[in-house]
Formats: C-alpha cells, structure tokens, sequence
C-alpha cells in the first residue's frame, strides 16, 4: 500500500493496530526550535530519530539531550535516536527546527529507554555499480540490541550513486515458518536527491505471477504486509529509505528470498553481511 505525501500535523500516519500492517506504528512530527512534542503509545516499542534537527527526549525519569545532528537533509550526517520502552510516555522538544521519525513495534513487555549515538551505529555496504544494487545501511536498532529491545528494529537505507534497486534479490517475510521466514510487517518513508526525484516499489504476492507497483516520490510512505518487495530510483537520483520491521513472535527477521531470482544471492557483492545484520 502506498501512502502519498500529506501533512499528517503530528499524528500518527501509521496508528496502532492498523488493518494492513498491526505490528507496525509510524510518525513524523514537525517542531519549530523551542516546541515540545508528548506521546504514549500503549502496547508499542517505539523509537526517535531526527531526520532533521536536534532534540532532547525525556522519558520514564531520564533526559537524554541533543539527540541528531543533520541538517538539511537525511544525508547530512549520520542517524542517532531514543529508544522508548512500550506504552511509556515521552517528551520530545526541539533544540532546533526538527523533522522526527517514530518507528514503533507492537510489544507488551517494557524494557527500558536508552540512546543510540551516531557513534554506535551498525554499518553495512553491498552490492555493486555492475549488478545496479550498490547500497548502504545504518542499522540504529539493529542486531546488536537483541537484549535491549523486543521486536523492533530500525534502519536507515540509501542507493550508492544514482539509480538502481534496493530490496533485490527480492525476499519476504510475511509468514511465521521458522527456522525458514519469520513474520515482520515493515514501513517504509522514502527521500530523493534531488528531492524531485522518485522511483518504484514493486510488490508481487506470488513467484511468477504479476504483482502491483507504485509510484514512489519524495515522503512517500509505503506498506508491506506480504510479498516480494523490491524498489528502485530512477537514473541521475539517489534514494533513502526509513525502515521499520516489527517481528510476530521474534525480533530477527528471516527472510525468504523468491525462487525465480535465489540464484542472484551469489551474483550480488556482500549480500549475506546484509541478511547476517538482520538476524
């Protein structure tokens, strides 16, 4: 499902036990410099990540200041963001104009808050310029959190150069059949530059048989509850995705990559240090 770019005015894009994808939540909120931000979303994990700007959050106690430190954009550095444990509630106030991300999973059980600083994230590169899926992730919620947090995790996603495709060779993870899929429904929220660039997120439910695709543009959202899902920017632009996965019964995520195209798994540089960072 895609969601087009709209102003949401602070409020959920993605709610709590949403029809399509119920393990999933997502926000983007605005402030300008010196605006506070209060949420609690019970029954939920959920995690703050500037895009833009810097903020301090407060939650159950603790204060963690000056989180995020890009500017004009989502290339502008590198991510940081608060973890907040499930159905506590926070504040967000903004040291700086700010756009935020807030990805949320649906979990019961409360951890507890903790930062993540541009230090500690978790980097993968793969592909290739020759094969058309040179990409890089920052994992802010990544693998290394298992102990930490219950089923979510966050990344940021983005092309290498301009164009090519992202997601390939195409998997899914919309059935619970371990050891060989896990269940994660996933969120995505796009960003082109130049920022009038786009691309295409391609979803087929079933190996051979034709499958739906949307337009993506600039703050697209799009959701995806089952199927393979690869996407792709167009020439001359580049293209980041935020990522969220919430797990079923697990926070690891198995995906299953689609017959038809398994045999590129050994054509594409490095694409097993990007499922291990998964796991």
């Amino acid at each position: 499902m895609h969601i087009a770019p709209f102003d949401n005015q602070n409020r959920a894009i993605v709610d709590v036990d949403n029809a399509l994808v119920p393990l999933v939540y997502f926000n983007i909120i605005r402030l300008k410099a010196g605006e506070s931000f209060d949420y609690r979303v019970a029954g939920y994990e959920t995690c703050i990540v500037p895009a833009t700007g810097t903020v301090t959050v407060e939650t159950s106690g603790e204060t963690f200041a000056n989180i995020g430190h890009r500017g004009v954009d989502v290339w502008d550095g590198e991510p940081e963001g608060v973890y907040i444990p499930s159905g506590f509630p926070a504040r967000i106030t903004a040291r700086t104009d700010t756009e935020t991300f807030i990805a949320g999973a649906q979990f019961a059980q409360s951890l507890r808050a903790f930062a993540v600083r541009a230090g500690d994230i978790d980097k993968v590169q793969y592909g290739s310029d020759d094969t058309k899926t040179h990409r890089k992730i920052k994992h802010i919620l990544g693998a290394a959190y298992h102990d930490r947090v219950g089923r979510l995790l966050v990344s940021e996603l983005f092309t290498v150069g301009a164009g090519g495709w992202s997601g390939f060779p195409s998997h899914k993870h919309d059935t619970d059949r371990l050891p060989d899929e896990t269940r994660h429904d996933e969120c995505y929220n796009f960003r082109f530059r130049p920022d009038y660039g786009s691309g295409l997120q391609m979803l087929q439910r079933v190996d051979n048989e034709p499958g739906d695709a949307y337009h993506i543009v600039n703050r697209s959202t799009v959701l995806i509850d089952k199927g393979y899902h690869p996407c792709c920017v167009l020439p001359g632009y580049e293209m980041y995705y935020f990522t969220i996965l919430g797990g079923q019964s697990q926070r690891s995520l198995k995906q299953h990559f689609q017959p038809s195209h398994a045999a590129q798994l050994h054509t594409i540089p490095g694409i097993m240090d990007m499922v291990a960072k998964f796991k």
